[in-house]
């Protein structure tokens, strides 16, 4: 076993995975087949819904709404990236102008310095003071130092017109900027907008819930995290699996698991909390290889491997949009980040719908 699996959490948290028992972590945002019907009668394992409140239908509507959530979240989060970038190049630009500025200064003062030159000399052209010398010999010394002067004051004037174009250049490039910061600061707002609109139902419907009734939906996640997570390690794939952690691979899993039991808090990236993809960006920027910030960009920017192709310290990328990502960790789990209201966990690799596995490095 590599080095992070000599973590006795990890020990243990795998050897829950391969039993298959608890990986189904309650409040994991997936869309799960519904739970199989269990023949016992023991009300810890099969929740009974109290009359007039479909539980499962609940639980339906609760994994929509936060599944919605972490959508907006990772186009608030993509559009925070934005404008950092944007921020990024208009100070860039700023530096540029401020820099251009004095170098028009410098060669508005050389300019200068050559027209009070001229004026000096009263603007005689050299044939002229030639005629009109008393010493033509001195004059024809000086006419190579005029005509080394001449081409001085053209280079001279030919850089400030150039300097004068890349300083208008700059201001139009710094406006457009200005332009596509003010509109990712609008797609942000709009996000966090939606964001916050999504939780509020789910915890909107969640209050509504009598103590014992929010046990029995988090039975219900639980066996759904669970019939799923059943139904992929039934297909074999782990047999196929065999690959294994690069080093840096085993760097972005022990950060991920120093992290376990934080708080999830949509657009956070640490160090105190994460979203989903905050904790992959996160913990592959500590192995010293950064990738993109969403779940949706990694999706897209990552080299795809196919699932009986990846080893730990992959990312697993779920659901048709791509909307939630966690850190695959061997022999069937995850770490992840699950969603409002949970901490970082570890799960079951097969828990959610998996779109495809990408590699950070690739």
């Amino acid at each position: 076993m590599t080095g992070w699996g000599k973590r006795s959490i990890l020990s243990a948290a795998v050897t829950v995975v391969c039993a298959v028992t608890v990986l189904g972590a309650p409040g994991t945002a997936f869309a799960a087949p519904k739970p199989t019907p269990n023949t016992s009668p023991s009300p810890s394992t099969t929740p009974t819904p109290p009359p007039g409140k479909d539980l499962e239908k609940v639980r339906e509507q609760l994994d929509k709404l936060y599944h919605d959530a972490a959508v907006a979240t990772d186009a608030y989060n993509a559009a925070e990236e934005k404008a950092k970038q944007q921020s990024a190049e208009i100070v860039a630009l700023a530096k540029k102008i401020d820099e251009g500025q004095q170098t028009l200064t410098k060669l508005k003062d050389q300019a200068g310095a050559a027209a009070r030159a001229q004026y000096r000399t009263g603007g005689i052209p050299p044939t002229a003071q030639f005629l009109l010398s008393d010493d033509p010999g001195q004059v024809l010394d000086g006419a190579g130092l005029l005509l080394q002067g001449q081409r001085a004051t053209k280079s001279l004037i030919s850089e400030l017109t150039s300097t004068q174009k890349q300083l208008q250049a700059y201001a139009a490039d710094a406006a457009d900027q200005w332009k596509k910061l003010d509109a990712d600061r609008k797609d942000k707002a709009a996000a966090q907008k939606k964001v916050q609109q999504q939780i509020d139902a789910a915890k909107k419907l969640e209050s509504k819930l009598q103590k014992k009734e929010q046990q029995q939906l988090d039975q219900l996640e639980q066996q759904a995290a669970l019939k799923a997570q059943t139904d992929w390690l039934d297909t074999g794939i782990l047999k196929k699996i065999h690959g294994k952690a690069s080093a840096q691979g085993e760097k972005a899993i022990a950060f991920a698991t120093e992290q376990l039991g934080k708080p999830y808090v949509w657009g956070a990236e640490g160090p105190q909390s994460y979203d989903c993809s905050g904790l992959t960006s996160q913990a592959w920027a500590a192995a010293g290889h950064p990738i993109p910030r969403t779940s949706q960009e990694q999706w897209k920017q990552l080299q795809h491997v196919g699932i009986q192709d990846m080893r730990p310290g992959d990312l697993i990328i779920y659901f048709d949009d791509a909307s939630h990502v966690a850190l695959y960790i061997g022999d069937g789990a995850i770490i992840q980040a699950p969603r409002p209201g949970r901490t970082v966990t570890i799960a079951g690799a097969g828990s959610m719908p998996i779109l495809g596995v990408v590699r950070p490095d690739a």
